[in-house]
Order: structure tokens, then C-alpha cells, then sequence
């Protein structure tokens, strides 16, 4: 959620953090600030609001040196204000911090650190981390050492960012737990930290991911990496791919509407090197499969959070169809306080675009701890989630800057279907021209998505007729409910109308009350396996006056005639529809909010990466 830029080097650090601030602005965030050293004295601005009000601070008010740190907030403890926002700075002035997590156990430490004559400035559960430091500095004698004795004496989960005049040749970055990543960027006589790798790519594709329990220790010319107590650690540096021009919007108005185009690459890409169409074969060398283990699998346990769950109720339909092994989707968050029947025999795909979702990773640690296999879907290279798995496949999505997610809803049902076509042809389970047939109709799936987004000016009419609504109702049967749920979800975050998904088979058990003219029902009915089914609800809509815009596939002369309004898709093998019908979806959403005049990138409230409980 809250984003973390810090440099040491030669160059100017305002600058510097202040773009990389801006590359974080998708995370979410209700306030901004940034510290410098200057000429020895550590110099603040901060307010709440826009990077952009935190740049005409700077504007106004300069300050440049080599060091600094900078911050958005995401408000936790304290209203957003000017004195509520990082950087926070101690007594002395000696010491300055950024933080993202909660601390837990806050109250008690500011009770204690006040008794002792502490004077807090606001009303957040960080500065008490600044206190600490400032305390054991005194005592401790140096930086790392009282660093290390605060971050013993803090409970929750963080990533921490320090500097202070009495050391200026350094910064200490930390991790604890999984309150989002702490990333270390190797340069030449110069280095940076960051909370996500947009924020420093365009200075260095050399970098550190910090696990749980280390530190580094930030020069301007080396990084040392710990634990919290002291131990040392030979980090593995990663090369990262990514262009940092991939990140920026181009020729589109918003990331959102980039990204969604976007999705023929992804695919493309998330095929590409692991699936031999000639012998219909699919390779996921990450996931350490064997045949051996693929035959010991009695369960699978699939645990994400908002659009990766989406995708993992598609996967659980993908997993039983082909390969024939019991499916269960849960909620991360909800996941361990249900005390799972997890063991040796089970294995847990957990689903995240970030791999740092702090729900999805508790939940992974719970099934590890009752005996589970761990894999997991990830897009973010050396997150905790790919770390922390046995096994992995990575989204190949890129960076994923909107809010809102579309590439990495549609990259991770890719991931699935070859997975479990994999897991089916380790099993003995398929035969040959079944087999062959799967993977073939992978061959499709770019092209089949690229004319979708062909379509998008028929999906600007649609939506132009629905600015004025206040309410929708989704509707989907089969592997397309879970698509059903999945446009609901981007409606809601970013237009902000109210949306409700519902089962089809579920309209007649309540949902079907609220139907009349003034609720625009929108009913994916594609050529598949529920298609009568799904044709006789939207028959009854009909009947009860409704307005239905339908998602259909090309030369559906029945849904044309009934319907109001009708998105129309290729016709799509229909194990993978769910890529193609959500796209529409996708699309409604954004123009919507697009014609509405709100901040799709960023919608209110909401985060990219949900790094606390």
C-alpha cells in the first residue's frame, strides 16, 4: 500500500526519490513526504494530498543532498495531515524513518517511551519506531545496533527505512514479516531502496529483494545484508527484465486502459516457452512437478484475495475438468481462522499479482505449517510469495500499474489451464488427442483477446448508455461466473456504482426481486455448456422488464434478438471463455469510469498491494 524510495550516492536525492514516488503512485496513497540531508541537518517536506502538491513544496521550499528517504501514505493511525505524514523525525532530529505495517503493539511502546519524556508530533504508530531508535542510539552506541534492538522490540509486520546525522553514510532498510517488499537497487558508486521495483528501475536493473527478519546496511558503494541479529547473509542479486519504459502510459489515457490492451502480449507471453504445440506438451519447470508428485496430490487448495480469487474459482473448474483432483478456493484472509484440513497429501496454489498480499501470505504460512506443498502464481519477480514457494509460475504480465487488475487476471487462467493439463498428463489422466487438443486451443488465445479489444468502440456505446446508473446485476453460470464476479468487482472500484454478482441459477432464490427497468442486468452467455440455462435467465429478466446487455459469442441470432444491448466475443474453446468474456467486462468498466471523469489509475480507498491485514 504505502510506497518507500530511499539513494545514497553522488547525485542529488530529491530529485530522485520524487520520481520514484511518483512511479509508486499506483499503490494508493492520501499523503507524500520526503527527508534530505542538508549540510548535515535533516530537512522535511510533507503534507497530505497528490505527489504532485509535495513537488510544489519542494519547488517552494528546495532542499538537495546525497541521502534521502521518501514516502506515501496510506493512513492506518491518524487522519492524513502534514504532521501525520513520513518521514518522521525523533527529539533530536537526529534520526528520520519511513515505515510500512502497523505496529502492533504501538500504544504500549508510546506509553512507555512518553513516561520516559518522549514528545510525540503525531498521531501514527511509526514514530514510536523513531523513538526507539533515538533511544537505544543514545545507549547503544551505533545506528545498526539500535536499529536492530528497536526492530526486536516492535511486534507486526514491516518494511522500515532509516537514516541519521550521526552515521550520514548510510541507510538501513529492514523487513519483518510480510507488510509489503523492501527492494535494494545496486549502482555504481550509488544505491537505492524502494518498497516495488518501478520506483528505481529506470537507475538500475541490479537488485536485492530483502526476505523476513533481514537488514541491509546501504553505503554508497556496498550493501550488507543481516538478520535482526546480526548474523550476516550473502544476498542473491537479481537482473530484472523489465524496460522502465514499459511503465508508462504511452499512447493511452490511463495505465488501466494500457494494461488492458496490454493483455495479447501478456498471454503471448505467458504462453510462450512453456507449451511444445507439436507434441502437445506443457512445460512449467518452476513449479519442481514430478510425476511422483503430481500421483500423491489428493487435494489442492487454492487461496488468493479479490481478482486472484476470481481467477482461482475459474482454476478450481480448470483442475477437476482436466485433471480430476478436488479443488477448494478460499479467501486468504478467512483461510487459516477456519482451521483448514490441510496435510502432506495437499498442495496450495496461492494466487497474487504483487506476491507480497499480506492475507494470501499468512495463508500460505498456515498450509506450510500443516504439512502442505506450496506454489504459487505470481507477476512480481523475487516477491515473498515466489520466495516462499516450493514451486512457482510467473504471470509474465510486466508492471501492473492501475489499481484495478486486468493483465493479471486473464495471465493467471493461463497459468491454470496449462497447469492443470499438466497435472492431468502427469497423472495418466488424459489421452493423447485429448491432450493435443488442449493445447492447441492455447494457440488461439492472443488472437482471440486482440479482437476483443477490437471491439472497443462498440463497448464505448454501451457505456455511455449506463453513466447515470446507480446499480448492476451480473449474471453467469459455469467457468463464467466467476467472470460475472470479476465485472462486478471492476465496476465497483472504479466507477463506483453498486454491482452485484450473483450465480444465474441463484436469480430465482432472491436477486430476481430487484429487477425492473432501473437495473441493468448484464448476462454472460457465450457457446458453452450452460447456454440454455444461462438463455432461459436471461429469458426472465426479459419478462420482468429488465435491461440486458449480454456478452455473446459471434452469430448468436437467439441473444440478439432478446437482448438490449449485446457484446459480442470470437467463439472460444469454452475451457478457456473466461479470458475473452471478461474483457468486455473490463472495458465497460474503465469507460465508464473513464466517461465519468474519475481517477481510474488510482480510485478512492483502495491499494495495488494490500500489505496489511
Amino acid at each position: 500500500m504505502c510506497g518507500i524510495v530511499g539513494y545514497i550516492g553522488q547525485r542529488d536525492a530529491t530529485p530522485i526519490i520524487l520520481n520514484g514516488l511518483q512511479r509508486l503512485e499506483y499503490r494508493g496513497y492520501d499523503s507524500a513526504g520526503i527527508a534530505v540531508l542538508c549540510d548535515q541537518k535533516i530537512e522535511i517536506r510533507r503534507d497530505a494530498g497528490k505527489i504532485s502538491h509535495l513537488i510544489e513544496l519542494v519547488r517552494q521550499n528546495p532542499l538537495s543532498g546525497n541521502l534521502g528517504i521518501g514516502h506515501t501514505r496510506w493512513a492506518t493511525h491518524g487522519a492524513p495531515s502534514a504532521r501525520n505524514a513520513h518521514p518522521h523525525v525523533g527529539m533530536t532530529g537526529e534520526v528520520v524513518v519511513v515505515h510500512n505495517g502497523i505496529v502492533e503493539n504501538y500504544r504500549t511502546l508510546r506509553e512507555e517511551l512518553e513516561a520516559e519524556g518522549a514528545i510525540f508530533n503525531s498521531e501514527t504508530d511509526t514514530e514510536v519506531i523513531v523513538h526507539l531508535v533515538e533511544r537505544n542510539l543514545s545507549s547503544q552506541g551505533s545506528l545498526v545496533e539500535a536499529v536492530q534492538k528497536a526492530l526486536q522490540q516492535i511486534e507486526g509486520a514491516h518494511g522500515i527505512v532509516i537514516f541519521s546525522t550521526k552515521e550520514p553514510d548510510k541507510l538501513i532498510a529492514a523487513r519483518i514479516g510480510n507488510a509489503g517488499g523492501v527492494v535494494i537497487g545496486l549502482g555504481e558508486g550509488e544505491n537505492f531502496v524502494a518498497s516495488d521495483l518501478p520506483a528505481i528501475l529506470e537507475h538500475t536493473r541490479k537488485v536485492i529483494f530483502l526476505d523476513s527478519q533481514q537488514m541491509a546496511v546501504v553505503s554508497r558503494e556496498q550493501v550488507t545484508v543481516q538478520t535482526l541479529q546480526g548474523d550476516p547473509i550473502t544476498p542473491i542479486a537479481h537482473t530484472i527484465p523489465w524496460d522502465p519504459v514499459a511503465a508508462e502510459k504511452g499512447e493511452y489515457r490511463h495505465f488501466m486502459q494500457k494494461e488492458i490492451h496490454e493483455q495479447v502480449r501478456s498471454l503471448t507471453d505467458t504462453i510462450a516457452g512453456r507449451v511444445d504445440f507439436q507434441n502437445g506438451r506443457i512445460h512449467l519447470e518452476e513449479l519442481n512437478l514430478t510425476p511422483e508428485l503430481a500421483k500423491s496430490i489428493q487435494k489442492i487448495f487454492i487461496i488468493a484475495c479479490g481478482t486472484a480469487a476470481h481467477a482461482g474459482l475459474v482454476g478450481k473448474i480448470l483442475i477437476e475438468r482436466i485433471a480430476r483432483i478436488p479443488v477448494e478456493v478460499d479467501i486468504a484472509s478467512e483461510f487459516r481462522y477456519r482451521e483448514p484440513i490441510v496435510d502432506q497429501n495437499c498442495v496450495t496454489i496461492a494466487i497474487s499479482q504483487s506476491g507480497e498480499t499480506a492475507d494470501t501470505l499468512a495463508a500460505m504460512e498456515e498450509a506450510r505449517k500443516r504439512g502442505s506443498k506450496l506454489w504459487s502464481i505470481v507477476n512480481a519477480i523475487g516477491s515473498q510469495a515466489m520466495r516462499l514457494a516450493d514451486g512457482y509460475i510467473s504471470m509474465q504480465c510486466g508492471p501492473e500499474i492501475g489499481v484495478a487488475s486486468t493483465k493479471a487476471y486473464t495471465a493467471p487462467l493461463v497459468d491454470l489451464y496449462m497447469l492443470a493439463i499438466l497435472l492431468a498428463d502427469l497423472r495418466g489422466n488424459l489421452s493423447p488427442s485429448i491432450r493435443q487438443q488442449l493445447v492447441n486451443d492455447l494457440r488461439m488465445i492472443p488472437n482471440l483477446a486482440g479482437v476483443c479489444l477490437d471491439r472497443e468502440s462498440a463497448v464505448i456505446e454501451v457505456a455511455k448508455t449506463l453513466l447515470e446508473t446507480s446499480n448492476c446485476l451480473y449474471l453467469g453460470r459455469g467457468i463464467n461466473m466467476p467472470t460475472a464476479y470479476e465485472g462486478a468487482l471492476k465496476l465497483k472500484e472504479i466507477s463506483y456504482i453498486h454491482a452485484e454478482a450473483y450465480p444465474a441459477g441463484e436469480m430465482k432464490h432472491g436477486p430476481i426481486a430487484l429487477i425492473d427497468k432501473e437495473m441493468p442486468v448484464i448476462a454472460l452467455i457465450p457457446k458453452d455448456p450452460w447456454y440454455e440455462k444461462m438463455f432461459s435467465q436471461v429469458e426472465q429478466a426479459k419478462a420482468r422488464g429488465g435491461t440486458v446487455i449480454a456478452v455473446a459469442t459471434d452469430g448468436d441470432d437467439l441473444i440478439a434478438d432478446i437482448a438490449d444491448q449485446v457484446l459480442w466475443i470470437p467463439q472460444t474453446p469454452w475451457l478457456l471463455s473466461p479470458v475473452t468474456t471478461v474483457i468486455p467486462l473490463q472495458l465497460l468498466a474503465y469507460h465508464i469510469a473513464a466517461l465519468r471523469g474519475l481517477d481510474v489509475d488510482q480510485p478512492r480507498n483502495l491499494a495495488k498491494s494490500v500489505t496489511v491485514e
